[in-house]
């Protein structure tokens, strides 16, 4: 886990004050001064602004062109309502105010130095706490395996297992960053497997993560929640090389007592996993696995991951945690993204749950995403849903009311969720834009419909009988129009209001962002002000506020302008009594958890291919949330499968065919391209060596 700052010892109070104020209760004062300031007098000062006005403008005449030749007075002769002379008690009035400003900042600054340094103390216990954990070496050992067969839906699986590798020199926890290797056999002895050789064969990177919390390793099974094969065993029978990770997550926590799971944890950790096998292949030591085909799978929180792995390769931001654990210095970029039911884009998945099930008048959650599976046992808590996916929210078969209270913040959430979405720009394959108007409808609206739609006529066209569905009208064999109202209704609420970063701080999203010593935080500026831990102004009233401030400001006289700014100060620095980093997560941490804020940008390698699958029956997040996701990737230039499947609610791997078909495909396609461009570049070698010889 990594907390150091990292910033130059001068810019330490400057950083704390950015990073505590970042998305938070207010801007800096509208009137303060930099606390570093002239030794010339207030008085000098004041003096020489007046002197140094320029008033070359004034002499010059001031042809007014809406008055008539006669009528009114030259520009030159209006008098200018600041050039009044002060007096000598106003001078010193000004001089006595000057001084109590300069007070103020010292203490100020004082106050925030004091804070950092109470920050770096508890920084520096953390790191002393964690001194003396062991290191690993990071270099593949090749010889250190165990050959296992299995049955892959009838067909025979020999492959080497290379099992519990720590992929990092400095682990926080072995235990959840260590990873196993599994290559199919047949590529030790020379073979090919599903037209793949040793050199060639992709690399599934597959992650156990559900609900932000550890993912164990995806050994390879035989039988799995949907009959068959798991994932890691389909890819081995279709001459994948598997690297499964380990992965800390939320609830991991020292015998020390410090967290060592919460964000940006995971994606560091499923970062340093790629690292690790590029480190090694490059060197020889992984005998096989083509480290320019990885891709990454996830479900729910998982999915989320393998979205974020995906869409930030090699970026800067990262770096510093990734050297705090002792990850190979090597390439995090990956070749494809494979996304079930993505829980992503956090910051504003309360807005587009509250778009789309607003008019939803109860919910069905029972409890956060906290509980694991009872051991040897299946049985969900009397009144829960079964069946419900490793650390999901639990499921409540009695639904809880929605309050008035809840209705109107769902309300005022869901408008958000139109100005958020418009500001995205993003455009249909015609060029339209995909927008929303005040009520909530829209072109983007339209395309939510048409993935349902799309989804419905799969499943006509495969055979399946949907015709009683209830928020669906036919004509003959299509599926014609969708009711958005009704199809909330038959499909339930799960979430309460807001879905993702409770005032309570009580969901494991919450429990994603908090920190080494601070279990729970918010994540979200609108969830701070409705907090029930601290109170915090509403930030269209400080904008305005401070607005009004900014006016009177402009407006006063020298000793008002004074008077304006101490007061002004005084009262920033009775709110900054409160460090609000208790409460708020960092805003650099948020960032780094969102995929939606690298898609796009410099120095950053976006994964080209990607496939993203969203239950039709899926309400542990807003349909909204992988669509923009894939609206976005698409309008970057990358490939993107999308879609909604029919009958699936919150889960994944349910299609590992159609997965696999896909990786087939894309592989391939960049197998061919590869070799005709290695033909093209040996014919131009060869061409340019008879030359040389001529």
């Amino acid at each position: 886990m990594f907390f150091k700052s990292y910033l130059p010892k001068q810019y330490l109070a400057a950083a704390i004050v950015a990073s505590l104020l970042q998305g938070v209760v207010t801007a800096a004062p509208v009137f303060a001064e930099p606390a570093a300031k002239s030794k010339t007098t207030s008085v000098q000062t004041d003096m020489a602004e007046q002197n140094t006005i320029d008033h070359s403008a004034e002499s010059k005449p001031i042809q007014n062109e809406f008055l008539k030749e006669g009528e009114g007075i030259p520009g030159t002769e209006v008098p200018y309502q600041n050039e009044r002379k002060l007096t000598l008690k106003e001078w010193g009035e000004i001089s006595r105010l000057e001084r109590d400003i300069r007070r103020l900042q010292r203490k100020r600054e004082e106050f925030f130095i004091k804070r950092a340094k109470e920050k770096e103390a508890k920084e520096k216990a953390f790191a002393n706490a964690f001194k003396g954990r062991q290191e690993y070496s990071i270099v593949f050992n090749p010889e250190d395996y165990t050959t296992k067969t299995m049955d892959a839906n009838g067909e025979s699986v020999t492959f080497r297992a290379y099992e519990h590798l720590v992929y990092v020199k400095k682990p926080y926890d072995p235990e959840s960053q260590m990873l196993s290797i599994y290559i199919p056999e047949a590529y030790l002895k020379g073979g090919t497997v599903n037209g793949f050789t040793a050199e060639t064969a992709p690399i599934f990177m597959p992650n156990g993560v559900g609900g932000y919390m550890p993912g164990t390793i995806a050994e390879p099974q035989e039988d799995s929640r949907y009959g068959g094969a798991n994932a890691a065993l389909y890819a081995l029978s279709n001459g994948y090389v598997v690297v499964s990770p380990a992965i800390r997550g939320r609830s991991l926590k020292h015998k020390n007592g410090y967290e060592t799971g919460k964000a940006p944890a995971l994606i560091v950790d499923y970062k340093a996993a790629v690292r690790f096998v590029r480190f090694n292949r490059k060197a020889g030591r992984i005998p096989a696995g083509d480290t320019e085909k990885i891709i990454s799978s996830g479900t729910s929180a998982g999915g989320a991951l393998s979205a974020l792995l995906g869409a930030t390769g090699n970026a800067k931001d990262y770096e510093p945690y990734l050297k705090e654990i002792g990850a190979a210095k090597e390439r995090d970029d990956i070749f494809a993204s494979m996304a079930y039911c993505p829980v992503t884009n956090l910051e504003n998945a309360d807005m587009a749950y509250e778009w789309m099930f607003h008019n939803a008048n109860a919910y069905y959650n029972a409890g956060p995403a906290r509980r694991m599976p009872p051991a040897n046992s299946n049985a969900a808590p009397e009144g829960n849903v079964q069946n419900r996916p490793a650390n999901a929210p639990a499921e409540a078969v009695k639904a809880t009311p929605i309050t008035p209270e809840q209705k109107a913040i769902s309300a005022e959430l869901k408008e958000k969720f139109t100005e958020y979405l418009n500001g995205l720009n993003l455009r249909d394959s015609l060029g339209n834009r995909l927008n929303l108007v005040p009520d909530g409808n829209g072109l983007f609206r339209e395309y939510i419909e048409s993935l349902y739609l799309e989804a419905a006529q799969n499943a006509i066209d495969t055979g399946e009988d949907i015709s009683k569905t209830p928020w669906l009208t036919f004509s003959e064999k299509t599926a014609t129009h969708m009711d958005f109202d009704k199809y909330i209704a038959a499909v339930k609420r799960l979430k309460g209001v807001p879905a993702f970063d409770a005032f309570d701080m009580t969901t494991g999203e919450n429990n994603e962002f908090g920190t080494f010593d601070i279990a729970n935080k918010h994540f979200t500026r609108y969830a701070l002000e409705h907090s029930k831990f601290v109170k915090v102004p509403k930030l269209e009233e400080e904008k305005k506020i401070a607005e009004e401030k900014a006016r009177q400001y402009n407006l006063a006289f020298p000793v008002e302008k004074r008077k304006l700014r101490k007061a002004n100060l005084e009262e920033q620095m009775e709110k900054e009594k409160l460090d609000l980093s208790q409460f708020m997560a960092d805003g650099r941490i948020i960032k780094m958890m969102n995929p939606m804020r690298y898609i796009g940008t410099r120095n950053v390698q976006t994964a080209p291919h990607w496939r993203i699958r969203h239950g039709a029956l899926d309400r542990d997040t807003a349909l909204a949330i992988p669509a923009m996701l894939a609206v976005k990737l698409k309008n970057s230039g990358k490939k993107v499968d999308f879609k909604v499947a029919w009958g699936y609610g919150h889960a994944g791997d349910y299609d590992l065919p159609d997965l696999f078909a896909w990786t087939d495909r894309i592989c391939k396609i960049k197998d061919k391209a590869d070799a005709i461009l290695k033909e093209e570049q040996m014919k131009a070698k060869a061409k340019a060596e008879a030359k040389e010889k001529e």
